[in-house]
């Protein structure tokens, strides 16, 4: 699916239509990197965000972390520029993985889990290193947390920050290095 045009406020609309209809429809706008690249992608700022983003991605399978997509949000997908003279200074994922086949044990996974709070899992960090404003949640985890961050994240990402305007979000898929080819290629001609 491709992602709508901005509205008249600058923002993603929350779904396509008078109302809202299919998930094809509707936010989060499924796409890939490389999509979300050649519409976000349209200054040098904002391709340095990209670059993070992508490398974030590579750091995350680095870790075992492919299964499972990333929801982006945030000034980075508004038109920030023209609402508010400004380009956005990061990028707001939440990734919502699976854990991988050899790590779904609460007893083996939670030592790998410890080791990426200080990296990967902490917002600080990812912030410092990657520009962006990072989150995740383990699909893995008990059912009513799951839930619960998967509600939390998603009423606070699809509304915008100053105004509580209601607004649509991004998703694109985690998955071998080879989802990213596309979107490394086309940050490479861009020259970030």
């Amino acid at each position: 699916m491709s992602i709508p045009a901005f509205d008249l406020g600058g923002v993603l609309p929350p779904f396509i239509g008078a109302e809202p209809g299919s998930f094809a429809s509707q936010s989060p706008y499924r796409t890939t990197p490389e999509n979300l690249i050649i519409r976000f992608g349209s200054s040098p700022a904002r391709n340095e965000i990209l670059r993070g983003l992508l490398t974030y991605r590579a750091e995350l399978r680095g870790a075992g972390l492919q299964d499972g997509f990333q929801w982006i949000d945030g000034s980075f997908v508004e038109d920030k520029e023209k609402t508010h003279g400004l380009a956005p200074g990061d990028v707001d994922v939440v990734t919502l993985f699976k854990r991988p086949s050899a790590l779904t044990q609460d007893a083996v996974w939670n030592p790998v889990a410890t080791t990426l709070l200080p990296t990967l899992f902490n917002p600080d960090y990812c912030k410092a290193h990657f520009h962006c404003d990072a989150y995740t949640i383990d699909l893995g985890g008990l059912t009513q947390n799951v839930a619960m961050l998967s509600a939390f994240w998603f009423s606070l990402f699809s509304h915008q920050r100053t105004t509580y305007r209601w607004k649509g979000i991004v998703q694109i898929p985690l998955g071998p290095p080879a989802v990213d080819a596309a979107a490394d290629a086309e940050l490479r001609r861009r020259g970030a």
